[in-house]
């Protein structure tokens, strides 16, 4: 049985504990709010565009309009950009996209496949297990904006028009709510569009592009031509949805570790709630065998 002092410590350790885990959820709360906001107000304008793309290219009076990261063609090199966190305690934020992203790795373990990270987590995993790698991002989470992550996005545009690679996929955690997070396998590239979807998102195992919606009556007169304006909304509808993605993953970060963190401070409460019930039945188990010794010390003496 463990002694007074030893129990006294434990209570000690815990309540200590309890207080760092008070302190991260409290912490992760105050920028779980300010991520929720970035990536609600994100949302509108990345659906927003992605619906003039489909309206342009929809209704194209009769011109023939392409653009290099619309073309699907057979998939042979695939890279896989990984959305993780820096730091672990986060319940099962990690472990849930390595896992999804594993399993992206076998069912397509006949095409060339290079992993690209964004945190270390991700990074330290693969590594660990010899995965081929091309680059890690880390930087991006430390000073996340729209200018980085559209940096990235060309970078990637850029190598799918080389034809360096076929494909390009993400797989993150999508923002749900505070204790709520999906993981997600999204196609990068070639970009799809509600009129535009590439054959490969089938072989990805995801489900198939929502039907577009039927086109407004109202068409609209483009400058300096339709073409132009297709050349120019293509690359930032893809900046768009990575920083999109970007979003979506610090805000789950942060709402899965405030959960973690809630859910680690009230088992620490449950753990002192415990000790301090067998430190009281151990002290008083003491006390009576101090009076029992003096009960029979004084009958020894009769």
């Amino acid at each position: 049985m463990a002694s007074l002092r030893d129990i006294r410590k434990r209570i000690r350790s815990v309540k200590n504990t309890r207080q760092i885990t008070k302190a991260m959820k409290m912490v992760s709360a105050a920028k779980l709010r300010k991520a929720q906001d970035a990536i609600i107000a994100a949302r509108p304008y990345a659906q927003m565009l992605d619906q003039i793309i489909s309206d342009l290219t929809t209704r194209s009076g009769g011109e023939e309009l392409a653009h290099p990261l619309l073309t699907s063609r057979p998939v042979r090199k695939v890279e896989l950009l990984l959305l993780t966190s820096d730091r672990g305690l986060a319940g099962g934020f990690n472990s849930n996209v390595i896992r999804r992203a594993s399993r992206f790795l076998y069912e397509n373990s006949g095409m060339e496949i290079e992993v690209s990270t964004v945190g270390r987590k991700g990074n330290d995993f693969f590594r660990q297990r010899g995965q081929k790698m091309r680059k890690d991002f880390g930087y991006l989470f430390q000073r996340l904006n729209y200018t980085h992550a559209s940096q990235v996005a060309e970078e990637m545009s850029a190598r799918f028009m080389k034809g360096e690679v076929d494909a390009v996929y993400v797989v993150y955690n999508e923002f749900l709510s505070a204790i709520s997070q999906k993981v997600s396998l999204a196609q990068l590239l070639p970009l799809q569009t509600l009129s535009v979807g590439a054959p490969t998102a089938a072989q990805a195992g995801q489900s198939a592009p929502v039907a577009s919606p039927t086109p407004a009556l109202v068409d609209f007169k483009y400058e300096p031509g339709r073409q132009d304006v297709l050349d120019r909304l293509v690359p930032q509808a893809v900046a768009i949805k990575l920083y999109r993605s970007l979003l979506e993953s610090v805000a789950s970060e942060h709402g899965a570790r405030m959960s973690a963190m809630e859910n680690a401070t009230s088992n620490a409460s449950d753990m002192i709630a415990s000790l301090s019930l067998t430190y009281n039945r151990t002290r008083q188990a003491v006390i009576t065998k101090e009076l029992m010794e003096i009960v029979s010390g004084a009958e020894s003496l009769k």
